[in-house]
């Protein structure tokens, strides 16, 4: 199923009851839930990163879509566009969704507003992932260090220039046309000409999570 990646303004959240599937305690059922429409947002788990749906929250904890199975952690944080973490406990996981209890109390309308200290930006993701770029007929080595639908966060020995063309593949990601758009040398921002669908970028990072080493 392909999500959209912004909700239009006003249609972002209504209140209504959320069925909760076997398992979960009576509380968690009758607190109103606040029905999301597609909020994209991340999973930490063991300062791994992955790609989730809000579809609802209360007071207690979220509902969550997932594209793949849940990651085995020692503790989860769901992190919101603006980059504020909520650490959480898992509850239930079925049929491609997962609840979790919130660890602390949370401010709902803060949170459905996404208000924060930090400007909301696209979800990226951060993993560590041996790459190849190619330029002028040459390959060079890199590492992917984070990736978004529209971009990827790179480390190079090779010098790149601002406004530079290039081709960024790895195992995991097939062939990219990008240009370079910011440089700190080593790290070098990325812009693709192509956009990935959401669930192209869930299960690309998620492999790319598996196959990392272990921190």
């Amino acid at each position: 199923m392909t999500y959209p990646d912004r909700v239009p303004p006003g249609a972002e959240a209504a209140i209504e009851p959320s069925p909760a599937p076997t398992g979960r305690s009576p509380d968690q059922r009758d607190q109103p839930r606040f029905a999301l429409l597609l909020r994209q947002a991340k999973l930490v788990g063991n300062g791994r990163e992955y790609l989730c749906i809000v579809r609802d929250v209360s007071e207690s904890g979220v509902k969550l879509k997932l594209f793949h199975d849940l990651p085995v952690a020692d503790d989860y944080a769901l992190e919101i566009t603006t980059g504020e973490r909520f650490p959480m406990e898992q509850v239930w996981e079925e049929g491609g969704e997962a609840g979790f209890r919130f660890v602390g109390p949370v401010d709902l309308i803060r949170f459905i507003a996404e208000a924060g200290p930090f400007p909301k930006r696209p979800v990226r993701l951060r993993v560590d992932h041996p790459a190849v770029i190619a330029f002028a007929g040459q390959d060079y080595p890199a590492t992917i260090r984070d990736l978004s639908r529209q971009g990827a966060g790179i480390e190079t020995d090779q010098m790149l220039a601002i406004g530079q063309k290039l081709r960024l593949s790895a195992s995991e990601l097939p062939g990219f046309d990008a240009t370079v758009c910011w440089r700190r040398h080593p790290d070098y921002g990325l812009v693709f000409t192509q956009l990935m669908s959401l669930e192209q970028l869930a299960l690309r990072t998620s492999r790319m999570q598996a196959a990392a080493p272990e921190d």
